[in-house]
């Protein structure tokens, strides 16, 4: 009697039973915060308290960005309606009408176009548009600004000239040409390191900071080289033995005039630095990539990551860890 071999089946491990965990849904939740551009924080996974914190933010930061473009507005408009009404309007003639263009230029460069091309990466409105063009975006801000500068020293420097004034012998002037020349090594340095495609990853993530940080210092030079300017520029124009107007210290309309234009370039200055200095506004990561194989940027991605999902869930618990590609770190540090 031979006995008929017993067949025995294969038990299968039972499927394991759906995690509640929230850390499992680390990755997705990650990959989607990052790709959704229009509500960077919004996302299926999070509580309608969440989506009104944004939301909030999102009105403050709106409410600051329209009180900061009036203010510019404003600085503008009142510059142009002070050499116009009382320092007799513009020309080229090496002249006091062709000084009557450093203020205009001044201010409408140095202190407004320029304090928008700090904040021009926090503007949730472009956060759909890619990292070159945003790029491109702020380096024209930047240029536009540095010519008219420079059109504006050219005037300032032909006048004393004609008339046989001395140069750089006041402060304004010490802190005004520091500026220009500072930001004129900006311009270059950022176009070096951050459109040129050869520039090392390594020297892009360290000199970030500094470029973030002497951006700020510059405009908060120039605010300070304008008050100083237009000072100086009401106790030259307006003294007591002048038989034209009243002298400064007895405010005439253009005293008041003038002296509003200072306030409203200090209120714009301090919305701009706001506005450039919440961590929470600032631009997306615009992607995630797997490529965990670049060893010099691992610090940095590993604290990117953290901070986009610190709130959410825990790192210890994902399968892997998602690096941030290196190309945005000039997108995410700057302003």
């Amino acid at each position: 009697h031979i006995p008929r071999p017993v067949h025995t089946q294969r038990s299968t491990p039972p499927a394991p039973a759906p995690s509640t965990d929230s850390h499992d849904h680390c990755p997705r939740l990650l990959h989607t915060r990052l790709h959704h551009h229009h509500h960077p924080l919004v996302t299926r996974q999070q509580s309608p308290i969440r989506i009104r914190q944004y939301m909030e933010k999102f009105r403050q930061f709106v409410a600051f960005l329209l009180a900061a473009l009036l203010m510019g507005i404003l600085s503008i408009a009142t510059v142009l309606i002070w050499v116009l009404n009382w320092r007799g309007g513009l020309a080229w003639d090496a002249g006091l009408l062709e000084f009557n263009w450093h203020p205009v230029l001044s201010t409408t460069g140095f202190i407004v176009l320029n304090g928008f091309a700090l904040i021009i990466y926090r503007l949730p409105w472009t956060w759909n548009l890619s990292k070159p063009l945003m790029k491109n975006i702020h380096a024209f801000l930047n240029i536009t600004t540095f010519t008219l500068m420079v059109i504006s020293l050219v005037a300032v420097f032909d006048f004393h000239n004609s008339k046989k004034i001395p140069n750089m012998y006041s402060l304004h002037s010490w802190i005004g040409l520091a500026a220009i020349i500072m930001y004129t090594l900006q311009i270059v340095l950022g176009l070096c390191i951050f459109l040129l495609p050869f520039t090392p990853m390594y020297i892009k993530t360290f000199y970030m900071s500094i470029h973030v940080f002497a951006g700020l210092f510059i405009f908060g030079m120039g605010i300070i080289a304008a008050e100083m300017g237009i000072t100086e520029k009401l106790i030259f124009t307006l003294r007591s033995r002048s038989n034209v107007t009243l002298s400064y210290s007895q405010s005439p309309p253009e005293a008041i005039l003038v002296n509003a234009l200072g306030i409203f370039i200090l209120v714009f200055g301090g919305y701009i630095f706001w506005i450039a200095t919440q961590p929470e506004w600032k631009r997306p990561l615009e992607q995630v990539t797997d490529n965990t194989n670049t060893e010099e940027g691992s610090t940095l991605n590993k604290t990117n990551t953290s901070a986009e999902i610190g709130m959410d869930c825990a790192l210890e618990n994902t399968p892997r860890l998602r690096q941030i590609n290196l190309d945005d770190v000039d997108q995410r540090a700057t302003f």
